[in-house]
């Protein structure tokens, strides 16, 4: 491989490097194939290994290239195709069977959570904790909120915990009649619990999908879902109409 200097250009000297680095991808590279170090690429490249960095931190955030445990940086696959929401609403695990339930724990949820679902602080709840595999690969985990007031039934239930409660509460849920549902998607970085289970490192870039679930006038369920940024194309309904809202607070914050 020979040496390639950057040209003087106007725009940052990292963005310019991923554009050359991305074209070099499509031309000299395969999928799955390990690059070479870093060392050796700012070298090729005649930029600082920070700008390197850079460069491959965004090629990584558009899903181009892949960082593996014990492995290195690799050329990602095409990005895959994944419905997050339809037209026809329905309860988690109404209708679907790509997701599934892994456990539930009935526990005080984040802040954050008791709040969106005007429940106390100190309240516990119950966690679905559920996982979704497409092709072979995981590409999101979910945890699913549920206040014990949307299952009242459910301690006549005999299951104790483990993915077979988790059914249970499920399908205690959809006694409700689900009246809509809300839903908002941010980018974020991969928690290490989420990190672990979507097979990437932590502070990874993630597509965050909050749900909320509507019934009798109120937030019944409320589902984080967390999304491999680098390998997912999130689609919405039949319509693809997505809406994007900017909020003042986050902002200014």
């Amino acid at each position: 491989m020979g040496t390639t200097q950057l040209e003087s250009v106007p725009e940052p000297k990292y963005w310019h490097l991923r554009t050359v680095l991305s074209e070099a991808l499509d031309s000299e590279f395969t999928v799955g194939e390990i690059l070479p170090n870093e060392r050796d690429l700012a070298a090729r490249f005649g930029v600082a290994r920070a700008t390197l960095r850079q460069a491959l931190e965004q090629l990584e955030l558009e899903g181009r290239l892949q960082r593996r445990r014990g492995v290195g940086t690799t050329v990602a696959p095409p990005r895959v195709g994944v419905a997050v929401g339809t037209e026809q609403h329905a309860w988690p695990g109404a209708s679907d069977d790509v997701w599934q339930p892994a456990d539930c724990t009935q526990a005080v949820p984040p802040a954050s959570v008791a709040d969106a679902l005007e429940s106390g602080r100190d309240e516990p709840v119950h966690t679905v904790r559920r996982s979704r595999v497409t092709h072979g690969q995981p590409v999101a985990a979910e945890l699913l909120y549920i206040p014990q007031s949307s299952v009242p039934d459910l301690s006549a239930i005999d299951a104790p915990s483990g993915a077979a409660r988790a059914r249970a509460v499920l399908r205690e849920l959809q006694r409700l009649d689900l009246e809509g549902q809300e839903s908002a998607v941010e980018l974020g970085s991969a928690r290490a619990d989420d990190a672990k289970e979507l097979d990437r490192l932590p502070g990874a870039p993630v597509l965050v999908v909050t749900t909320r679930y509507l019934a009798d006038g109120r937030t019944a369920a409320l589902s984080v879902a967390t999304y491999r940024a680098d390998t997912c194309r999130l689609t919405f309904g039949d319509s693809g109409g997505v809406e994007i809202h900017q909020d003042p607070e986050r902002r200014a914050s």
